[in-house]
């Protein structure tokens, strides 16, 4: 029997994970369905293989343009209420979509317009979806909790275009919109049922949408494991948004029409479905490096398969081995991220994540989409395939790792505020100034160990930072820094985690027998 650390039925076992993962499925399904019905039904109405790609773009640009405001009101917000109100407002864009098709008035514009207003919601929804549907699960479940979250995404690209080709071949486009209005309806309920935990009470004020959209953005930029994470993700999906985005143009140059379209999606959703299975085992035995170095070699040749080949049975085979690589690289890199911020970011690294993921999905299918129609669907899968390849080689500068509990588990702040009077939360900028007076020769060493406190307090709030050295007193330095506002530093202060503490304590270490850290705090006044 499989440790609860590699088996992806334990998280399964928790009836709020169970139901939320599947109505979850239901509701990838549904829009698995409308991506496959919209892109067919515009090569119907423009036989434009841009136009057809053109539709992924549709789907994923919202994540790229409202994902990170959506993950800062997920850290900030109640998340239920944003949840249901983005799925109400979805339900009413696919209906409307769908009585539009079946009254035959749905031209190319009308149905590129409603699946992105369908893509808005979803980006609304999804940073505090993803962020909260792992909640009822041990933080030890969570590899493989958001591995069967994967899963069933992935099953839903297998089913959900399958599904949609037999009713759209049967029924016609405007039918599979109406199915996706019910699936959405049941992701509703299973929120209505199982609503996201509320956030732990803070006596801190509430950061801003624009103030915690920065906070985000320098959180990720100052953390060298998120940020690499982010660059990986972001080379990966680039490259191999080619092929999804080209799926169309494949289907009929096999000749297969809208079944055959189907299938080709439901190979790849099949693929990444049966990986999944053993995910957690082979990510425990080989390694993140190994994972994500592999599924990049196995994308970029099944890539180059589509491209060279009209086998469709060939290309379904390797369409299978790119959903597994697809599936081993995309969970692998959402996993890392996850487990690597602390829970006043997470749902704001959940949507970087997928800005990062889908940004360039999104303007990756349009891209591809433009160069087949310039040079060609072969010469562009081609150049697709090279540069996958080459985008492993940013394993060496920027390599992979899933943060430690005590690098993101928040820790309380050791040092007391001497202040007179608090300044209000707005008043601003406010300068920290701490002091050392440390022991004779160990100046070096203790350059070396605060140079390293630069990351946290940017990552956590700061806008300057620096370490100076007292002329009068050579023994004496002093570290500055600046925060925006006080209701920052409040926050800078409590978002410190205990492997900053530890860093700290090592610093502190060098201080001369019976020496303490003083610190001071000013507010700009002028």
């Amino acid at each position: 029997m499989s440790s609860p650390s590699t088996s992806l039925w334990s998280p399964l076992r928790q009836t709020a994970f169970r139901g939320l993962w599947i109505c979850g499925g239901v509701f990838f399904v549904g829009n698995g369905m409308q991506t496959m019905a919209a892109a067919w039904l515009m090569v119907e109405l423009t036989g434009s293989s841009f136009l057809a790609a053109l539709v992924q773009t549709a789907v994923f640009m919202p994540m790229f343009l409202l994902a990170l405001p959506a993950g800062v009101l997920a850290d900030t917000t109640d998340r239920r209420r944003l949840i249901s109100g983005a799925l109400l407002a979805q339900t009413v864009a696919c209906a409307l979509l769908a009585l539009l098709v079946l009254g035959g008035w749905g031209g190319p514009a009308s149905v590129l317009l409603l699946v992105f207003v369908c893509g808005c919601c979803t980006a609304m929804l999804t940073p505090a979806w993803n962020s909260s549907v792992i909640d009822p699960v041990p933080r030890d479940g969570w590899p493989q909790a958001i591995t069967a979250v994967s899963i069933a995404y992935n099953a839903a690209r297998a089913v959900g275009p399958t599904l949609a080709g037999l009713l759209f071949a049967l029924l016609g486009a405007g039918w599979v919109f109406a199915v996706t209005v019910a699936t959405t309806l049941v992701m509703w309920e299973s929120i209505r049922r199982w609503p996201p935990k509320a956030h732990p009470p803070s006596k801190l004020p509430a950061e801003r949408l624009w103030g915690g959209t920065l906070s985000g953005l320098r959180f990720a930029w100052h953390s060298r494991m998120i940020l690499a994470q982010l660059v990986r993700v972001t080379a990966f999906s680039a490259a191999g948004s080619a092929l999804w985005a080209l799926l169309p143009v494949i289907a009929q140059r096999l000749g297969t029409g809208a079944q055959g379209f189907g299938l080709l999606m439901g190979c790849l959703g099949t693929g990444a479905v049966l990986v999944g299975l053993v995910l957690g085992r082979l990510r425990a035995r080989f390694g993140l490096k190994a994972i994500v170095g592999t599924a990049g070699g196995v994308f970029a040749a099944a890539m180059l398969v589509a491209a060279l080949t009209q086998r469709a049975w060939f290309v379904y085979l390797w369409l299978l081995l790119a959903g597994a690589a697809w599936m081993s690289a995309m969970s692998t890199f959402n996993t890392a991220t996850q487990a690597s911020a602390p829970q006043w970011v997470r749902s704001r690294a959940v949507a970087m994540h997928m800005v990062a993921a889908l940004g360039a999905f999104a303007m990756g299918s349009a891209f591809w989409g433009a160069s087949s129609d310039l040079i060609g669907i072969t010469p562009t899968l081609c150049v697709a395939a090279a540069l996958m390849v080459a985008s492993l080689l940013l394993a060496r500068p920027m390599p992979l790792r899933m943060g430690a509990l005590h690098e993101v588990t928040q820790a309380t702040p050791w040092d007391e505020l001497f202040i007179e009077a608090e300044p209000l939360p707005e008043a601003g900028p406010v300068a920290v100034e701490v002091g050392y007076r440390i022991a004779p020769g160990t100046d070096a060493a203790f350059l070396d160990a605060i140079g390293r406190m630069k990351a946290p307090r940017r990552r956590d709030g700061a806008t300057f930072w620096r370490v100076y050295k007292d002329l009068g007193e050579p023994s004496r330095y002093v570290e500055r820094f600046i925060v925006e506002s006080w209701a920052g530093y409040l926050h800078q202060r409590a978002r410190a985690t205990l492997a900053d503490q530890a860093l700290e304590t090592e610093v502190r270490a060098f201080l001369a027998p019976g020496e303490i850290v003083r610190m001071s705090h000013y507010i700009a006044e002028r």
